[in-house]
């Protein structure tokens, strides 16, 4: 497992995480997911030597960890900007809507999992494609 590569690649999250408090709009937000994932899968595919899925999926859990607490941290400013998001908290069983940053803690690492199972994806698919260097 190269820790050293998943921690690096995981401070795009942690860029992202700022970018998207008020900076990065919404419907623009998955075309950066895409570019980064894209540049991730490649990088993952060239440095790792195996587990290109787990070293994916790493990534995403790790980026779950930064974007989770900046999004807690900044929370109004955030959900003064994405205003879908403050919409589904209406939706939420009751004590998760009184508590939304509660509710960005559980459902933080649901999207973690999914998106690390996407980026997973692509490190492995990159892992075909990509030849290594000898």
């Amino acid at each position: 497992m190269n820790w050293k590569i998943i921690v690096q690649l995981s401070l795009f999250g942690l860029i992202m995480a700022f970018g998207t408090i008020a900076l990065i709009p919404q419907n623009i937000e998955p075309a950066f997911w895409l570019i980064i994932f894209g540049f991730c899968a490649l990088v993952i595919a060239k440095v790792c030597a195996g587990k290109y899925f787990l070293h994916g999926f790493l990534v995403s859990m790790v980026n779950c960890i930064w974007i989770t607490a900046v999004h807690i941290y900044f929370y109004q400013t955030y959900i003064n900007h994405h205003a879908a998001m403050a919409n589904m908290g209406q939706n939420m069983p009751s004590f998760l809507s009184i508590h939304p940053r509660l509710t960005m803690l559980i459902i933080g690492p649901v999207f973690g999992v999914l998106s690390g199972i996407i980026l997973g994806l692509f490190a492995l698919v990159a892992s075909k494609i990509v030849k290594k260097p000898q």
